[in-house]
């Protein structure tokens, strides 16, 4: 029997053990999309206690705490911090077979030190143990991106965003961790949401630009995204349903957009028209500045509508979407290809049955101006689990080049989550290792070492561009 979650931790072969151990545990971390907030960088907050660092913000725990039978109150409600803990406690000691649970033992292992199991019989001493380190400097946000060893991290941002904690970080010489923001533009887009309207009025104030039409958003749009650009920004980011390809001309656009204005109803119809013509708009932007356009696409949001009225977006009630039809994904492309204004794009797909399929599409759309100019990312959300990892590189690997893929993603809120790329990097290297060790690939050290590091790190940061 194997050691629980020792040094060899999912590494189950000689290959797989030499090449995380020498390679990739020592490669540093680009966190290129994120969820965490920047002003917590900027003022380098010190948590209170392990509930605020592991439960405020993750609805990856509340969805498995409600499984588990918790009370609401216990979640994210109003419940003392220790007894919130406690009850997460509770639940992770039977969560066998679920990520969460090795990724919070992983984090307690690296950040604390704890090398036991945490259950209802040891919440008390874990309790006690991560406090007291918590309060301690080394447990600053600074200091564990910088124990992380992190290079660089891109926040997520909307346009109207003055990026004022970005422009404090940026100026502070005794951080040298580069906080980027990435464009997210999805308020501008999503014109059938209830607050379109004010959302306008926001951002025609911030960019000078009052908007009464699609032209002119577009013109205040470009406004920020060369304000977003000059603060280092080159990554783009897109929530969608699914990818749409639902043309309509330039005046059609206006009419619908008219409309809109004016309070009056649009048809699903008229708001895949708008949508597409906005992608459209974005992504030959994005070619001619450079930057990096990011799809996620494939979830449902907000499916219970009762607990969404009470506690709002993000809290763990999405759902996998089923339709995500890759020939609209290709005719996206296509049109953005035709005039020579496809950016470097990352597809995701929260439905893991799209793998195959968006390895279809990847090469038909690459060309010389990046390796893997379009790339398939890593295993997202629902699907960031060992299988899911490993089906995501698996496949790609069948219909693509898993050797220019640009690896892991934190996708997180939580300032201890980096302990996700070590999960992914044992995974790929006991992958790759299987490989070598069953001799469907040979067992070159130099090429083995820079297949590993190029996708841990060195891949994506040739891709964005950035400046380490």
């Amino acid at each position: 029997m194997k050691p629980f979650m020792d040094e060899n931790f999912l590494l189950s072969t000689d290959t797989a053990r030499t090449l995380f151990h020498d390679y990739a545990e020592k490669t540093p971390v680009l966190d290129y999309h994120c969820h965490i907030d920047p002003k917590e960088i900027a003022e380098d907050r010190q948590f209170e206690n392990i509930t605020q660092v592991w439960l405020g913000g993750d609805h990856y725990k509340w969805r498995f705490m409600r499984s588990c039978g918790i009370e609401e109150r216990y979640i994210t409600g109003n419940a003392p911090a220790k007894e919130k803990f406690f009850q997460w406690a509770e639940c992770l000691g039977k969560a066998i077979g679920n990520p969460l649970f090795h990724w919070s033992h992983l984090e307690l292992q690296r950040y604390f030190g704890y090398h036991g199991v945490l259950n209802k019989n040891t919440a008390g001493e874990v309790w006690d143990l991560c406090n007291e380190k918590l309060s301690q400097p080394s447990m600053s946000v600074r200091n564990l991106i910088r124990q992380s060893n992190v290079t660089l991290i891109c926040t997520t941002d909307d346009p109207a965003d003055s990026l004022k904690w970005h422009k404090m970080i940026a100026k502070d010489p005794s951080f040298d961790v580069q906080v980027l923001p990435a464009w997210r533009p999805d308020r501008a887009m999503n014109i059938e949401k209830p607050d379109y309207a004010d959302y306008l009025d926001t951002l025609s104030e911030v960019s000078g630009i009052k908007i009464l039409s699609f032209a002119d958003l577009k013109e205040a749009l470009k406004k920020r995204m060369a304000f977003f650009a000059s603060m280092g920004c080159s990554v783009s980011d897109h929530a969608l349903e699914y990818i749409m390809y639902a043309p309509a001309d330039e005046a059609e656009i206006e009419r619908i957009f008219e409309r809109r204005l004016q309070g009056q109803p649009l048809s699903k119809e008229d708001g895949l028209k708008f949508k597409t013509a906005f992608m459209l708009f974005a992504g030959r932007e994005y070619a001619r500045l450079n930057w990096v356009m990011q799809l996620h696409y494939g979830c449902k949001r907000d499916n219970n509508t009762f607990m969404f009225e009470k506690l709002g977006p993000d809290t763990g009630y999405d759902c996998i979407n089923n339709y995500a039809p890759s020939s609209q994904t290709a005719d996206f492309f296509n049109a953005l290809i035709c005039t020579d204004e496809l950016p470097k794009t990352i597809i995701y797909s929260l439905n893991p049955n799209d793998n195959p399929a968006i390895g279809s599409i990847l090469g038909c759309f690459q060309d010389a101006a990046a390796v893997g100019k379009i790339q398939q990312g890593s295993a997202w959300w629902f699907n960031d689990h060992k299988t899911g990892i490993l089906e995501q590189m698996v496949s790609l690997a069948s219909l693509g080049n898993l050797s220019g893929f640009i690896g892991m993603l934190t996708d997180s809120r939580s300032f201890l989550s980096y302990t996700r790329h070590e999960y992914f990097r044992r995974i790929l290297c006991d992958l790759i290792g299987t490989w070598v060790e069953n001799g469907e690939f040979p067992n070159d050290a130099d090429t083995l070492r820079e297949i590993v590091t190029d996708i841990s790190y060195y891949n994506a940061v040739r891709y964005f561009g950035f400046k380490l």
